[in-house]
């Protein structure tokens, strides 16, 4: 069996924990990692996979794994595509997946390749359990309630704001969808509080929700990579009422998502050139194995 060769692109939470779901995978094989400052002070565990600076030093890739800031997506996913390598992102900003899904459609078409964007677990998994839950209950209100844990997304924007020596951006459930941010940070030596404080809140990932930003000497004690969802839909189905179901997890956030982009990765390789989004690929297609015993197995 020919195994798909996979590169990661960046090389933090994600990146890491990327490489320990393709180590595990039978049908995978790890083509390199791509690093800006390439094989310069790498990590340990990477040491003995070829490390660089361009995707197109590593020859021969199937499929690349985007581990960078959700807001360089497009502009690396877009250069991979044009290259003819599918791509898979955890994309995670909900109100621009509708734009940069069109947009990575058309150079996803033009490279003859496929990327599937948004697929970590929530925009990603959790987005196939919401689909599933509504297409049961088609008339009704689901409530997805995150946390409490950290944001990786949103302690990435908060770590780009001017002034941010450290961050870190805990989400709070309140209730019925409702989140409270509690952002914590050390500042940098001349920095205002209240500037910084009021520009973290102006940032698209947090001007929807109430915000608290607090200025701390040590943001690394404070640090807990787990996280948690609860779904819950409460509809009709049919003509018949108080359909009620939930979905639970606790989970560790970059581990989860590492796993799901490697599922998505496996993905692309059987869909047809273009974009898509987790809703839109056929859930057998995430995983390994013979499709008729997967079936028996599961349906």
């Amino acid at each position: 069996m020919k195994k798909i060769r996979a590169a990661i692109v960046g090389y933090g939470n994600i990146g890491k924990y990327a490489l320990q779901a393709l180590e595990a995978a039978p049908d995978f094989e790890v083509a390199g990692i791509v690093r800006r400052s390439g094989a310069e002070n790498c990590p340990k565990e990477i040491t003995g996979y070829n490390v660089v600076t361009d995707i197109r030093e590593l020859g021969d890739v199937d499929v690349a794994i985007l581990s960078t800031p959700t807001r360089s997506v497009e502009k690396y996913a877009k250069d991979i595509l044009a290259l003819g390598i599918n791509t898979v992102d955890s994309f995670d900003i909900h109100s621009q997946i509708v734009p940069l899904r069109r947009s990575l459609d058309e150079s996803a078409k033009s490279g003859n390749a496929v990327a599937i964007i948004s697929a970590g677990w929530d925009p990603g998994s959790d987005s196939v359990v919401r689909t599933l839950l509504q297409a049961i209950a088609p008339k009704g209100i689901t409530y997805t309630n995150f946390g409490p844990g950290m944001s990786m997304g949103h302690t990435v924007a908060v770590k780009a704001i001017e002034g941010v020596k450290a961050a870190l951006s805990m989400t709070i459930p309140v209730g019925t969808g409702i989140h409270r941010r509690m952002v914590y940070i050390e500042l940098e030596e001349g920095y205002n509080f209240e500037q910084v404080a009021a520009a973290i809140k102006a940032d698209p990932y947090f001007v929807n929700d109430e915000t608290h930003v607090m200025n701390v000497p040590c943001v690394d004690e404070l640090l807990d990579m787990g996280h948690g969802v609860n779904l819950t839909r409460k509809g009709v189905s049919g003509s018949t009422q108080n359909q009620l179901f939930e979905f639970n997890m606790r989970i560790n956030n970059p581990a989860l998502t590492g796993q799901v982009l490697v599922c998505a990765a496996r993905a692309t390789m059987r869909q047809q050139p273009g974009c898509y989004t987790m809703v839109e690929v056929p859930v057998l297609d995430l995983l390994y194995g013979d499709r008729e015993e997967l079936i028996a197995h599961l349906v």
